[in-house]
């Protein structure tokens, strides 16, 4: 039988006079398709640029408002078009809400307590950006608006996990898989963490997001309150969104000049900075510690930033910033802090850092941005500002808050021994022989509707080997679980293509400090390199099993255009039998 690969050769000889054998048709996949394993500029055509006007630092940083949740009761959330103004000089933005706002309200929870949740759908049928029918998906015999709601990072049961089938529209139509009736159930049986909702919908998610569908979520719990660390108006969060706009406001999604699709980018990259939905901000802060929990909310950047010291106008002063006390990574706190002047950020991922400003009264730092798009190979837009924090509040209180030596008390550390069954996992592109445009990006080159191929037993734990075959980065998103970085290693690409053979070369390299023993639900899985993920597959606490049941969940990239195009798997967690 005929490979996905071989139908790649074959395209890679159209043109050369060469014969190959007839071969079956692989749905979906072009026959001048070709993988590609460096890196070209995803040439957009002449795009409209936001208007140069936009002043940076004028505006104060929003803080979402916060909802908790009530036991017992059922807590609404109703999407629906809104406008809001994004900038002291841009007229109001036509966008899509959570309750009225955007980004969302954030949700504060408490470990132990369950939530109900009723997402309603009051958006109409008129998308705000254009919807490529070419995608799987998002064809023309389904509508054109419709969500499904994800709440990323917690453990939940596949009817409240945001399956990407499982939309439903305004008018009462539902998708054909996992639909959920309302409300979606959260357990909130994980320790304290920081995450987003976001939509989740199949072909459209990065249409749904980018308008506005999205917000962040918080778990508390005891040792989270032990915890002798900033908080109240001190802990502030952040979601950091890159956009474009029109002079008129309105939001600018770009679409490809002779691409491979109707209207599909490979990635979007904006060339203006948002935080809570404010373009370039400032904060004003006391000369104090302030912990600071960042979600990278982009649709396709990497974020690197650093702390600098600047003027009241953001011209630097050639002097660093405070450094970062990372004291808690995606799905809850490290072992300890860890200490840097620079982090990198997927798409997806969180830090929960603490930065001191204490002796640093009247001065002003600018939140900055140097990382390539893509990345790492870079050749689209890059701003570099992110926002600023002026220290120009008195002092309210002495500031008696530490960062502490010791965070969690239950580390992640998973017995690699323990693993069951160890899985090589490929991520792939599929670009046109012609001039390398991306078609598609795959996992493990398979489709979305391919049977399921990835099935762990309830309880079981496993060893995923995350092989990039790319030339980009991905950030790696896994439902359901939280796992441990183990490690990294290269490996030739060259001999993998040819022959399929994984060589691997020089040495594996250890999880960086801030991934060590961190619980994670994404991960940065860099070119040409393997990353080694470990993970136990439970089901929420209190769940009744059904023997031999299989629970469906999903695992993609978090570039958003990605996973919109086909780089989404489902994979099921199967129940043993009575």
């Amino acid at each position: 039988m005929a490979t996905r690969r071989d139908v790649l050769k074959l395209g890679a000889m159209a043109g050369t006079g060469m014969i190959a054998p007839a071969l079956p048709q692989l749905k979906r996949v072009p026959p001048n398709a070709v993988q590609y394993h460096g890196h070209v500029t995803h040439h957009l055509g002449v795009q409209p640029q936001s208007p140069p006007t936009l002043a940076q630092f004028v505006d104060p940083l929003p803080i979402p408002p916060v909802i908790r949740p009530r036991p017992g009761s059922v807590t609404d959330i109703s999407m629906s078009p809104i406008t809001q103004k994004l900038h002291r000089d841009l007229p109001p933005t036509p966008l899509w809400g959570c309750n009225g706002v955007y980004p969302g309200p954030t949700f504060e929870t408490t470990r132990g307590t369950p939530i109900q949740v009723n997402w309603k759908n009051n958006l109409g049928a008129t998308h705000l950006l254009p919807v490529d029918t070419t995608i799987h998906g998002a064809e023309s015999d389904k509508p054109a608006v419709r969500v499904v709601m994800h709440a990323h990072g917690l453990k939940v049961l596949p009817e409240s996990d945001g399956y990407p089938e499982a939309w439903f529209t305004s008018d009462g139509r539902t998708g054909p898989v996992l639909f959920n009736q309302n409300p979606y159930e959260y357990p909130i049986d994980q320790q304290a963490m920081g995450s987003w909702y976001h939509d989740h919908t199949l072909g459209i998610l990065r249409l749904n997001i980018h308008a506005g569908l999205a917000g962040m979520y918080f778990i508390r719990d005891t040792v989270e309150n032990s915890l002798n660390i900033p908080k109240g108006k001190f802990e502030v969060p952040l979601m950091f969104q890159d956009r474009i706009f029109n002079p008129d406001g309105s939001l600018v999604y770009p679409v490809a000049t002779d691409g491979t699709h109707q209207f599909w980018i490979p990635e979007f990259f904006g060339d203006t900075m948002l935080v809570n939905g404010k373009v370039w901000p400032f904060l004003d802060v006391e000369p104090r510690r302030y912990r600071l929990r960042m979600v990278n909310a982009c649709n396709a950047r990497f974020l690197r930033m650093t702390l600098v010291e600047t003027d009241e106008n953001g011209n630097r002063m050639g002097m660093a910033g405070p450094l970062f006390h990372v004291i808690g990574s995606d799905g809850g706190f490290l072992p300890g802090p860890v200490t840097s002047n620079e982090l990198l950020q997927a798409p997806a991922e969180r830090f929960d850092v603490i930065v001191d400003f204490t002796g640093k009264d009247g001065k002003f730092f600018v939140l900055k941005n140097d990382g390539p798009a893509p990345f790492p190979g870079g050749g689209e837009v890059v701003p570099t500002e992110v926002m600023m924090f002026r220290v120009v509040r008195p002092l309210s209180s002495p500031d008696t808050t530490t960062i502490p030596g010791q965070l969690n008390p239950a580390p992640l550390n998973l017995d690699p021994t323990s693993a069951v069954k160890s899985r090589d996992l490929t991520l792939n592109e599929l670009d046109r022989a012609s001039d390398g445009f991306p078609i598609m990006a795959l996992l493990d080159n398979k489709n979305w509707d391919d049977p399921v191929s990835e099935d762990p037993e309830l309880g079981s734990t496993e060893i995923w080997n995350i092989i990039n075959t790319t030339g980009d980065a991905h950030p790696i998103h896994i439902h359901l679980v939280h796992f441990q970085v183990l490690s990294r290693q290269a490996f030739n690409t060259n001999v993998f293509d040819k022959q399929g053979k994984l060589v691997l070369t020089g040495l594996p390299q250890a999880a960086p400090p801030e991934e060590q023993f961190a619980y994670k639900d994404t991960v940065k899985a860099f070119p040409g390199t393997v990353t080694r993920l470990i993970m136990k597959f439970d089901l929420p606490s209190g769940t009744q099993i059904i023997p031999g049941h299989r629970y469906t969940y999903v695992w993609h990239c978090h570039i958003l255009e990605h996973e919109d195009n086909e780089m989404m798997r489902p994979f099921v967690v199967v129940a043993p039998e009575g």
